[in-house]
Parts: structure tokens; sequence; C-alpha cells
């Protein structure tokens, strides 16, 4: 279609922003205005009130020419108009309407005009593309539910600027007003600001910015990076940036990966706010530990781990081999597909516990692998390498390399359960230090009893993998995990002390006690206030004063801990504000990584034209919208993150979806290859 005419009559100087406004020079009466067509239009033909000034020097005779070409490009754009096709209800003649119902119930069920309006909604879902994931919308059906309880005569429906202009920025400003609730409780609550990178389909790098308490994840923004050095100065003054928007009193801690540009970034933050602490994802330490023992380097400093772990290495690597040989060929996966409805998995190495992930697949598809290369299909295809092909189908029928595939899923599996609990919005920062003693402890039994050694003697490897935990451990915990923990009441009760001999109470423990009392020095640097909390917290830890009413101590074990100290803490108010905003706190950045679904749905390949700041606006909107109208105790909503894309992904976790870190620029890939 031309350009509209009247654009002729005026010199474009300058676009402004992504839409269709131009600063322009008026060639009748020489101005300079600004506006899109629509206000050139007014402006040439004279029409008031519609936010620009009216050209004085055109004439009557100027504005008559120019009407008529208006309406000369007004009639060819409407005759260039798509002709209407006729709906499966409009039989033959493609413009003939319905005839009224005959049938009295028809009638007064409106049955065949409710057909015919779930025929244009059909339509436009299989003319506009749009996945049918949509149908699960709860805004979907509120949108006609409410078009059907009103008569709107001559509604139209709103047009692309609008949607993309002025209606994105109300909707945006009015989810902003939604959450100022959940802003407003940061202050007694407290706020962890988690963040994460990623690389758009425009190859542009993006930093993202979350602020997340017990409410839930609240996306704040993303930063559009392209051409800045990510070093920790640029994401420091970032992370500044953002502790000051949500009110550095309120902030608790930043969370990001272990990656050493956002380590040095947080020890500049912190250094600046001493009372908030830069805390690392322990879902990104864990898959670190993971990759050390699975995937060991063959290195001088590592030799004894490499010497231990390699054969898991192999093991993955057969896998590797096997998935690679099936998957890469048409008629191997047909093959396949007769004998088991599961697919085998690709996951990317950045993934979180990759090896995990493939070989637990490859365990369930055990029986169907094996009985495919046994079948006759797999015998009578000549079509192949022969040569792999019995290699693969010897790995395959090969009892011992199945029993390390359970070996290896046996021992990491109390790791792969760490991170897929803490992979989650829920608040654990004050469950990390028992669940990482509690892990190390069963990795233990389970080698142990492969071994089928006694305790009190010594295996190689598992002192390797214990060595590998701890470092990971004693290089990312800080002292707020054990703060959190001191501040549990669960494990001062007899209960939790009596189920394991080995437990001690936070105040007996001399590692938790250290690094609790520097907490406490760096959080209340008043003395009298550091005196104060120290007295409260002899009183808590000894059940004495306040705490020592048998209600109080027999709810310790029972009760949810921010609920036990709305219940018992009044009279320690330091210590009961201080255990009201750790204990609702995460303990990784998953919401941050998470949240780069979100991003990928809407800034697609297909929509890789949207800018950056209306990707941000629409990610904006999605995600918050998505917080406010989530139940209390509902996981997932039907109308979260996905498409028709995602449909096949209903066996795939969450623990998949995650991303790694800010200096990986190339995670913008496919998030899981499924094939």
């Amino acid at each position: 279609m031309d350009e509209p005419p009247l654009w002729d009559y005026v010199e474009k100087i300058e676009k402004q922003g992504s839409g269709g406004t131009w600063k322009f020079k008026c060639k009748v009466c020489g101005e300079n205005r600004q506006g899109s067509y629509s206000r050139v239009r007014a402006h040439l033909l004279g029409m008031k009130g519609s936010g620009i000034a009216i050209c004085k020097k055109a004439t009557q005779s100027d504005k008559v020419a120019m009407k008529k070409l208006e309406d000369a490009y007004e009639e060819k754009k409407n005759n260039s108009k798509a002709k209407e096709v006729g709906l499966p209800c409009e039989a033959g003649n493609p413009l003939k309407r319905r005839k009224p119902a005959s049938n009295p119930i028809q009638k007064a069920f409106g049955v065949e005009i409710r057909d015919q309006l779930d025929e244009e909604i059909a339509r436009m879902f299989y003319t506009g593309g749009l996945p049918f994931n949509l149908a699960r919308n709860p805004h979907y059906h509120r949108a006609f539910q409410f078009a059907a309880e009103n008569k709107i005569e001559g509604y139209v429906p709103p047009n692309y600027n609008r949607l993309t202009t002025t209606m994105l920025q109300k909707e945006k400003e009015n989810v902003h007003k939604l959450l100022e609730p959940i802003r407003l409780s940061w202050k007694e609550k407290g706020v962890s600001i988690v963040s994460d990178g990623w690389t758009d389909p425009t190859r542009k790098p993006l930093i993202n910015f979350m602020a997340t308490s017990s409410n839930g994840p609240l996306f704040l923004k993303a930063v559009n990076c392209f051409g800045e050095v990510k070093d920790k100065f640029f994401i420091a003054n970032l992370m500044k940036e953002v502790i000051n928007e949500v009110g550095h009193e309120n902030v608790v801690q930043i969370i990001t990966d272990n990656a050493a540009n956002c380590k040095a970034a947080g020890e500049i933050v912190t250094s600046e706010f001493t009372r908030i602490y830069w805390t690392p994802c322990v879902v990104h330490t864990l898959n670190l530990a993971l990759k050390n023992i699975c995937s060991p380097r063959n290195v001088e400093t590592n030799e004894t781990t490499y010497d231990e772990c390699k054969w898991i290495t192999e093991v993955h690597m057969d896998a590797v081999a096997i998935k690679n040989f099936i998957m890469n060929h048409n008629m191997r996966l047909s093959i396949l597909s007769k004998f088991t409805p599961l697919r085998l998995l690709s996951v990317a190495d950045t993934r979180f516990a990759s090896i995990v992930v493939m070989l637990k697949r490859f365990k369930l598809v055990k029986r169907g692998l094996q009985a495919m290369v046994i079948s006759n299909e797999w015998a009578s295809y000549r079509e192949d390498d022969t040569v792999k092909a019995n290699s693969v189908k010897e790995k395959i029928l090969d009892d011992d390399w199945w029993d390390k595939v359970s070996y290896i899923l046996s021992f990491t599996e109390p790791i792969y359960d760490m991170i897929r609990f803490c992979d989650t919005d829920k608040p654990c920062l004050h469950l990390v230090y028992e669940m990482w003693d509690s892990m190390i402890e069963k990795v233990k039994a389970v080698i142990y009893k492969k071994e089928k050694r006694p305790l009190s003697t010594r295996s190689i490897f598992y002192d390797v993998v214990y060595q590998v935990l701890v470092a990971r451990w004693t290089k990312n915990n800080t002292p707020l995990h054990c703060l959190a923990h001191s501040l549990n009441p669960r494990y001062y009760s007899d209960a939790w002390l009596l189920a394991d001999k080995k437990r001690l109470p936070p105040h007996r423990d001399g590692e938790i006690s250290d690094e609790r009392k520097t907490c406490f020095k760096r959080l209340f640097p008043n003395d009298d206030e550091h005196d104060r909390v120290l007295d409260e917290y002899a009183l808590f830890s000894m059940k004495s004063g306040p705490f020592d009413d048998l209600t109080c101590i027999t709810k310790m074990e029972t009760m949810e801990p921010k609920s036990w100290w709305a219940n018992f803490g009044a009279q320690t108010p330091l210590l009961q504000s201080l255990a009201f905003k750790l204990l609702g706190q995460p303990s990784s950045s998953s919401c941050a990584e998470r949240n780069w679904s979100t991003y990928s749905f809407i800034h697609s390949l297909r929509r890789n034209r949207l800018t950056t700041s209306r990707a941000q606006d629409l990610v904006y909107i999605h995600n918050n919208l998505r917080l406010l109208s989530r139940a209390p105790n509902d996981v997932v909503n039907t109308w979260d993150v996905g498409g028709d894309a995602f449909d096949s992904m209903e066996d795939v976790g969450i623990l998949e979806f995650a991303e790694l870190s800010l200096d990986e620029p190339e995670l913008e890939s496919d998030l899981l290859v499924n094939v």
C-alpha cells in the first residue's frame, strides 16, 4: 500500500521513538511540528481539537484538493482489504448470512449465534498463529464474558497502535499500583534482590532484576547492556541503582550466580551498604559441585579426584554416544518410538545437573532401548554403520553399564533433590545449612552401602566426593545462612535434636556461633542495639525469660518459624524483626533465571522487532500479573509462560529451564532440545 498522500505536504525531519511519530516541517506554512499522520491531517485540513495547531496558510482550495487525495486514498485502502470468506456455518454464498432460527429453543438460547461466535474466535486463532494455550488464559475468558454481559453498540476492538502504546503504558501503571501492598510489606518482611543475565533474539545482552520475598518474585526491570563491558564496576552500579529504588533499608541480600565479576560486584555493594549481604546462588553452588564430581578436570592439582571419578565421565560419554546415534537418524528414532513413548533428552551442559537429567531419562527408557536393539526392525535395518550399531547394542545390553548408571543416580540423588528444592521460589535461606549436612550424610550412606563398607572404615571415593562438597560449601556459604539457621526455633526443639545424636542446637555449634556473631556486629553497629540483640538471643537460645512457657517450647518443632516468632517473640523486638526478614528469604537466583522463559516467550525470534523497552514492559505486566493472580498455595497457573512450544515438555521439570551466569552470553540458545 502506498504512503498516505498528505505526507507529501510536509518535510520529515527526524523520527521520534519507535512508532509513526515524526518531527516535520509544513511546506505550506513553514512551521515545525511533531506528530503522527493523524496530526499531519489535522494540521493541514484544519481539524480542531486534535492536539496540533491548524495550518494558517492553507487556503480553502488547498484543503479541498487535499481532501480529495485523502478520500481517494481511503477508497483505495478499503478496496484492497481482504475479501470476506464464509464460516462453516454459512453454507454456499460466503456473503450470505444465516436465517433467523426457527426453533423457539434455539432462538431462546442463541445456539446459532453462539456457534458463529465460536467459529469467529477459532478463525482468529488459526489465521493469527495464536498459540492454543491462550484459550487457558483467564483474561481471554473474562474479555468475552464481559462483552456478552454488556451491550456495547458499535464497539471496535483496540487497534495495533493503541495496544502497543497508550494501553500498554496504562496497564503497566495499573499493575504498578496493584503491586503497592507487596512493596509496602518489604519494610517488615525484607526483600532479596535477585539478578541474572541473558541475550535476547537480537543479540542484545540483558541483565534482569527481581525483588523477591515470602510474597513471591516481583519483576523490577531488565537493563540493556549492549556495548557495555560487564565488569564488576558496571554490575555493581546497576545493583546500587536497584537497591536505591527498592530502599536499602528493606534489602536483606543480593543473590547472583557464582561468577567472579558478580562476586566482586557484590563485595563493592556490600562495602557501601553494610547491612546488605551478597549471597551466591546455592543452586549454582550445588551444580558446580556436581560438575566437579561428574566431569572432573584432568589436571595435576585435581589428580586424585580425576582418578576416582573419571568412570562417571566415561558413563556419561557412552550415554551421549548412544543418544546421538539414535536421535540423529530418523529411522532409528522411528524404531525407538515403537518401544517407548518417552524421548531421549539432549540437555545442554550449561543446564543445572545436566548429566543427572540425561541419565535419569536413560534409566526410564532402559527397557524400551533394550527391546529396540534385540528387535527384528533393528536387525533388519541395513542402511547403517554396523560397527557403531553393534557397539550401541552391546552397551545397551551391558548390565554392568546400567549398574554404573544406577550407582551415579543413587549417590547424586540427594544433591539433585536439594537442587530441585532450592530451585523454587520457596523461602529456604534458613534451611540451607541443615539441608547441606543432611545431603552429605545421605550421599555417604549410599556410597558406603554400594561399597559394602562399615561406616567406621575409610572410602577413598567418598572422601573425594566429600572434599568437593565441603570445598564448595566453604567457598560459598555466608554468615547470613548461619544467622538464618540460628533463628529457626525448630533447631532448638528436643524432637529435632533427639532425632540424630550428632545434632547440636545452633548456640552450641562453634562454626554457626562465630558466623552469627559476625552478622550481629554488622547488622547492629550501634553498641546499645548490639548488646540488646545479644541479650535477646541468649534468652531465646536458652529458652528462658519470655521463652520458658510450655506452649512456646512445644510449638518450636511444629509451628511455621515466622508464625512462631509472631506468637512468642514480642518481648525480643530486635530478634523478632530480624527473624521476620530472614526467615522469608530465598537462597537461589532461580526466579530471575526462570524469568528468561517469560522473556523468550514474549521476545521470541518471531517477535524480534520488539524494542527492548516494549519487551520489558510486556514482561513486567506478564510476570507481575501472574504474581498478583496466584493463589497462596498455587504452584503454577495454567496461563503462566508458554504456548504450544511448551506442550511437548510436560514431563520436564522447572530445573531444565534454568540459565546460568551473567558472563555467559551464549545462553540464548534453546532451553532444552527434546527430540
